[in-house]
């Protein structure tokens, strides 16, 4: 967590913070969908051995520590991607978020929009890598936590 706070203090534009910041006015209650705003532009930061950027990269950097939905969001938000390189498992709900994560990444390009600080968003970075470490991932965007302990099946408490 520590290294990508500190990758993140890289952008010298804050535009991850502003994209963010008007994920979380839009989407209040999709954690993943505001952390993939914060975490989208990695691929600038994140340069290959020959100079070249990639949103690959970004996202597999991350998918370890953020889970597989904020991966495969930074993925897919790229203007650069490949037609069909969601590998045709995308529906309709993540169509939308990924259309409203580059809605917002564009639109956070040309605000003056004040986003606040990078340390406000920790404690979320460290719920959703939280959440995406847990087995058994029967957790979504809206019940980051997953199933209650003691639950025989995922959906539904004892």
């Amino acid at each position: 967590m520590l290294e990508l706070m500190e990758l993140l203090r890289a952008d010298p534009g804050d535009q991850g913070l502003r994209t963010a910041a008007l994920l979380r006015r839009s989407h209040p209650f999709d954690k993943e969908l505001q952390i993939a705003g914060l975490v989208h532009h990695l691929g600038r930061l994140l340069r290959l051995s020959d100079g070249t950027v990639t949103v690959g990269v970004a996202a597999e950097s991350i998918r370890p520590l953020l889970g597989e939905r904020v991966a495969r969001l930074v993925r897919l938000q790229s203007p650069h991607r490949p037609a069909g390189a969601d590998g045709g498992h995308g529906d309709a709900a993540e169509a939308e978020a990924v259309a409203t994560l580059c809605q917002a990444r564009d639109s956070a390009a040309a605000a003056g929009l004040d986003a606040g600080v990078l340390e406000d968003w920790q404690p979320l970075l460290e719920l959703v890598a939280a959440g995406s470490c847990r087995v058994g991932s029967s957790r979504n965007a809206l019940d980051p936590l997953g199933a209650p302990r003691g639950s025989s099946r995922p959906d539904r408490a004892r």
